[in-house]
C-alpha cells in the first residue's frame, strides 16, 4: 500500500534545497571573488614589475653620455603594450648644497634663503645657529643654535649629529624647520647635498640667483634668459652658457668688495645629474632616481632611490 508524503514535509523539502541552492550559488560567487581579486593582485605584480624593468631601463639611457637633455629618446609612449617612459635630466648644481653653505661659514647667504622664504630675521638667526650646531662637533651652542639640551627638552635624544647632512631629509629634525615646512613646502627643490659644492649660475633659476647674488628676481633673470638663447628655450642649438662666473655676474651689475664674496657661491660647470626615469606599465608606475657626477667622464653614482608612484 503506497502512503501520500505529507504536504509540509514536501514544503520543507523544498525550502532545503532552495537553501542548499543558494548556499552553493553564494559559494560559487565567492569563489569566483576571491579568484578575480588574486588575478588582479597578480597582474599587478606583473604590471608593477615590467615598470620597474622600464623604470630601469631609463636609467641606462639617461647615464648615457651622448643622450642630450632634449633627446627624444627620453621619453616613449608604447600604446600597443599600454607602457610609458619618461626620463628628466637635471643638474643637480641647480640646488643649494647646505653642506658646502655651512662648512664655508656663510651664514649669510642661509640667513637671506631663510628671510626670503619669510622668516623674520630673529628666526631666521636662530634657525641659521641651529644648522651649525647640528653639523659641528662639539657641544657649545651658538649664539642662537641649540645643543644636545635643547632637543632633550622636546624629547629627541641623540641630536644633534655633529655630522654635515647625508641625506636632505635630516635637515627636517633641525630645530626650527617646523617653521620653514609651512612656509615653504617645497623648500626641498632648494637643497641638495650632492652637487659639487656651489650654484650653477648655468642652471639654476632665478629666484635662487637673486637670493644668492642679493640681487631682485627681475635683475637675475638675466641670467636663465641669456643662457636659453634667442628661442628662450632650454637644450636648443642656441644656448649661451657662461663659460666663468665673472661674466655672468657683470651682468647683474655685481662688482666691487662685494663681487669677491658673492663670486664663491657660483660656479658654471658643475658636473652631477640627477636622472629620474618615470616608468608606466598598465596602471603602474615606478619611479628611479639617480645622482651621477662625471656622467660623460668617469661616472661616479653617488645616490640611487626607487618609489612607487600613485
Amino acid at each position: 500500500m503506497r502512503t501520500s508524503t505529507p504536504p509540509s514535509q514536501k514544503g520543507a523539502a523544498l525550502i532545503a534545497v532552495l537553501w542548499l541552492i543558494a548556499i552553493l550559488g553564494l559559494a560559487a560567487v565567492t569563489t569566483l571573488r576571491v579568484i578575480s581579486f588574486d588575478m588582479e593582485v597578480v597582474t599587478a605584480k606583473i604590471h608593477g614589475s615590467r615598470a620597474f624593468q622600464l623604470a630601469e631601463m631609463g636609467i641606462a639611457i639617461g647615464c648615457n653620455p651622448s643622450v642630450e637633455r632634449n633627446d627624444p629618446l627620453l621619453h616613449r609612449m608604447d600604446e600597443a603594450n599600454n607602457e610609458e617612459i619618461n626620463i628628466t635630466l637635471t643638474s643637480e648644481g641647480a640646488r643649494f648644497n647646505i653642506n658646502t653653505l655651512i662648512f664655508a661659514e656663510d651664514k649669510t647667504l642661509i640667513r637671506s634663503i631663510f628671510i626670503h622664504w619669510g622668516l623674520d630675521l630673529d628666526s631666521a638667526q636662530a634657525l641659521t645657529d641651529a644648522f651649525t650646531d647640528w653639523t659641528d662637533r662639539d657641544d657649545q651652542s651658538a649664539l642662537n643654535g641649540a645643543e644636545v639640551e635643547d632637543y632633550e627638552k622636546i624629547g629627541r635624544l641623540n641630536q644633534p649629529f655633529n655630522r654635515p647632512f647625508y641625506d636632505i631629509e635630516e635637515m627636517r629634525l633641525v630645530l626650527g624647520m617646523d617653521q620653514i615646512e609651512a612656509l615653504r613646502p617645497d623648500w626641498r627643490d632648494w637643497f641638495t647635498v650632492w652637487s659639487s659644492g656651489t650654484l650653477d649660475l648655468n642652471e639654476a633659476d632665478a629666484e635662487l640667483i637673486s637670493v644668492a647674488a642679493d640681487v631682485t628676481e627681475s635683475i637675475a633673470s638675466i641670467i636663465p634668459e641669456t643662457v636659453r638663447g634667442t628661442d628662450d628655450v632650454r637644450d636648443t642649438e642656441d644656448d649661451v652658457p657662461f663659460q666663468d662666473v665673472t661674466s655672468a655676474l657683470s651682468l647683474l651689475g655685481i662688482g666691487g668688495d662685494s663681487s669677491q664674496l658673492i663670486a664663491a657661491r657660483f660656479t658654471t660647470d658643475d658636473t652631477t645629474i640627477r636622472i629620474t626615469s618615470t616608468a608606466r606599465s598598465g596602471d603602474a608606475k615606478r619611479r628611479i632616481t639617480a645622482i651621477v657626477r662625471n656622467r660623460t667622464g668617469r661616472p661616479a653614482l653617488l645616490d640611487r632611490t626607487t618609489e612607487i608612484v600613485p
